[in-house]
């Protein structure tokens, strides 16, 4: 398992719920928590390292000794937001671009656990904004598109990194030569 940059295809899917929480969902979210410490992230999303269902991992903490600031989201969805702020945001899969991003600054998201409880957490500033950009993964928005026209035209340079890094590892056979970016 590893973290797939911009403009890999998988990060433009929309996941399917989870039917039912087995061993490969178990899997896979243990392999998620090790990829976002390795990489010092606070959240990872499924696509971001080509699965097509809805899990996230989070550490609101960043710390991989804090276990109880860990969460496993299945199927999580925002069912209340409210209030905005704009703050410095980044993701995994936009290595070293960072930008200022436009959330809501309290949400309260529905999601289960890895046990298929039904949690329920209120949050505000950072957590809000964890949980806004990941759950954005799961329906194949990235915090490029919630950027502005500057922001947008600060991080071209970036942008444009990234994706000639993807051909030449295309073209070098680490990627399917058929495979199309969806930007």
């Amino acid at each position: 398992m590893k973290i797939v940059n911009y403009p890999h295809p998988a990060l433009r899917a929309k996941c399917k719920p989870v039917a039912s929480i087995d061993k490969d969902v178990r899997i896979a979210a243990g392999e998620m928590l090790e990829l976002m410490y390795k990489r010092e992230g606070l959240g990872l999303a499924a696509p971001q390292v080509t699965l097509d269902y809805q899990l996230i991992v989070v550490n609101f903490e960043g710390e991989p000794d804090r276990k109880d600031a860990e969460v496993v989201a299945i199927n999580p969805v925002i069912i209340e937001s409210k209030g905005v702020e704009k703050d410095r945001e980044g993701c995994l899969s936009f290595p070293g671009l960072y930008q200022d991003i436009r959330r809501a600054k309290t949400v309260k998201v529905q999601y289960y656990d890895l046990d298929g409880a039904l949690k329920t957490m209120l949050c505000s500033d950072l957590a809000a904004r964890i949980w806004q950009h990941e759950i954005d993964h799961l329906n194949g928005v990235l915090f490029i598109d919630k950027m502005g026209p500057l922001q947008r035209f600060s991080s071209r340079n970036d942008i444009h990194t990234l994706m000639t890094e993807f051909d030449d590892d295309r073209k070098r056979g680490l990627l399917p030569a058929d495979m199309e970016p969806k930007l």
